[in-house]
């Protein structure tokens, strides 16, 4: 491998990891509990709620991003820390739109899945994070934060 692989390579195994545990802390802190239950509304209050959402996940992954550059002194190009922030924003939002990932479940042949645990009609059910369409919500987002850490230790 040469010096320019391994550094890419240094570069995205610690931009990974951060970029995971930002995440995590951005999904379930710092996101108000009014913008979990709205941002997948339809028309301009829900774009409005998951936008808000989105711009906090965003300020909390590039925060971190920053940090391990500084820390570590990584090889990150400013193009390759905004276009992966990029990257991550725009997948997010994709998905936290929740019409959206529902249709690619359906498109997959994961509606099934998408909808177990989910609350069902006329029942008196409690929501709960144990949804299929959680789980495809963060293995969605888990796929995207790994090509923008791979976008971030390439460019």
């Amino acid at each position: 491998m040469t010096p320019a692989g391994i550094e890419a390579a240094a570069t995205f195994g610690a931009t990974l990891p951060a970029l995971l545990v930002a995440h995590n802390v951005a999904d379930h802190w710092v996101q108000t509990s009014h913008q979990a239950g709205a941002k997948g509304l339809p028309g301009w209050p829900g774009r409005w709620n998951c936008a808000k959402h989105v711009s906090s996940y965003t300020a909390v992954t590039a925060g971190s991003v920053a940090l391990i550059w500084a820390a570590f002194g990584l090889t990150i190009s400013v193009l390759g820390f905004v276009l992966g922030q990029v990257v991550s924003a725009v997948t997010h939002y994709w998905a936290d739109r929740r019409s959206t990932l529902r249709r690619l479940a359906e498109l997959t042949g994961n509606d099934g899945f998408y909808r177990l645990g989910a609350p069902r009609a006329g029942k008196d059910d409690n929501p709960s994070l144990g949804t299929g369409a959680y789980v495809l919500d963060q293995s969605w987002h888990w796929l995207w934060l790994a090509v923008a850490a791979l976008v971030t230790a390439l460019i």
